[in-house]
């Protein structure tokens, strides 16, 4: 009788509930080279920048992500437009099976809008990446100063 339901909770696991035997997303993304951009005093917002790799056989989402170092964090893109490099926001950013995507400037990006704090260059911010199965990939990032190129001076960011 005990080996009925023990094997009657084993089909149902494998055939009604595959995410139970799988691990979380976040367990299947590795985040490389990630930094924040230091921004002038008074500069309201900022942006993330990193490689991540999904290591998994299965495609991944990158649905948002959440910060304590500003109001509102969003996933965002560059597209041309008008002849201008214009922000916009992505409602999420595919991760392929066993590859890595690049979140850099003038493309992908964790957007930080109204920064509760300073960004002061050494220091580390939190920063959690949230995917498709509601998981969370819990990052401390280094903020960096870095040169604006003119093409950045270019963007104009619409919300």
């Amino acid at each position: 009788m005990r080996n009925t339901f023990y094997s009657a909770v084993l089909v149902s696991s494998l055939l009604g509930f595959p995410g139970l035997l799988s691990a979380a997303e976040a367990d299947q993304v590795t985040a490389a080279d990630a930094y924040v951009r230091a921004v002038p005093p008074g500069q309201p917002n900022s942006a993330s920048f990193m490689t991540l790799t999904n290591a998994s056989s299965g495609d991944i989402v990158l649905k948002g992500a959440e910060s304590p170092a500003a109001k509102v964090v969003e996933l965002h893109t560059h597209t041309m437009s008008d002849g201008m490099m214009r922000m916009r926001q992505v409602e999420q950013i595919d991760l392929p099976a066993g590859q890595s995507v690049k979140l850099q400037p003038g493309g992908l990006h964790v957007m930080m809008i109204g920064l509760q704090q300073k960004l002061v260059p050494g220091e580390q911010i939190d920063l959690a990446l949230v995917f498709g199965d509601g998981s969370k990939l819990q990052l401390k990032v280094p903020v960096v100063k870095l040169q604006m190129k003119m093409q950045d001076a270019g963007m104009q960011h619409k919300m």
